[in-house]
């Protein structure tokens, strides 16, 4: 004998799950949008990048990917390559660094390293729902970059959906990972 669902008394939101977002995607559903991401079962459009963001970025990878050259590490750093954080969530962080860089799909979870996102206009949503949503799913480190206030809020040791340690570097001083050994970033030309 089936079980009747429980009488809904107010609109709920059913949220879409990772694969029915890729499978949208596919289809075409976000042409005109430009570039979407999913979080928490909801869909997000996302900003056209300006100047200052795209610079500071463009120049962060630069400076990571020789970072990672010089350590021989096998680690990668990717610009814009969505997470596949299953259930409910496909983010597009500005750059991730991951051991799987090579391979089809969306970055798979257990390979990110560290996540990191520029922020010119979206600094409280990649301090509040995106670090909750970070640390929630183990990702061990995280970094925001805000390009106003020209500093980086560095995020280490997640538990729950928070991180249990962090530290703000101006720009200009050298950046240490504290979960990739030996990644030193400069940041003087940011």
């Amino acid at each position: 004998m089936a079980e009747l669902a429980a009488l809904v008394t107010t609109p709920t939101l059913v949220p879409l799950t990772l694969g029915d977002y890729l499978r949208l995607d596919e289809a075409g559903a976000f042409e005109d949008y430009g570039k979407t991401e999913l979080i928490e079962g909801q869909i997000y459009y996302m900003n056209a990048q300006h100047r200052p963001h795209a610079r500071v970025k463009s120049d962060l990878f630069v400076q990571l990917a020789l970072a990672l050259r010089s350590l021989e590490a096998d680690v990668r750093a990717l610009v814009e390559a969505s997470i596949a954080v299953p259930p409910h969530n496909a983010p597009e962080p500005d750059i991730v660094l991951t051991d799987a860089a090579d391979g089809t799909g969306l970055v798979p979870l257990d390979s990110v390293r560290l996540v990191i996102e520029v922020s010119e206009t979206t600094l409280s949503n990649d301090l509040g729902r995106k670090a909750k949503l970070y640390a929630r799913h183990g990702i061990a480190e995280y970094w925001v970059v805000d390009v106003t206030a020209r500093v980086f809020h560095q995020m280490w040791r997640p538990e729950v959906d928070a991180y249990t340690k962090d530290r703000i570097v101006p720009f200009g001083y050298d950046l240490r990972a504290e979960t990739i050994t030996g990644l030193l970033v400069a940041t003087g030309d940011l």
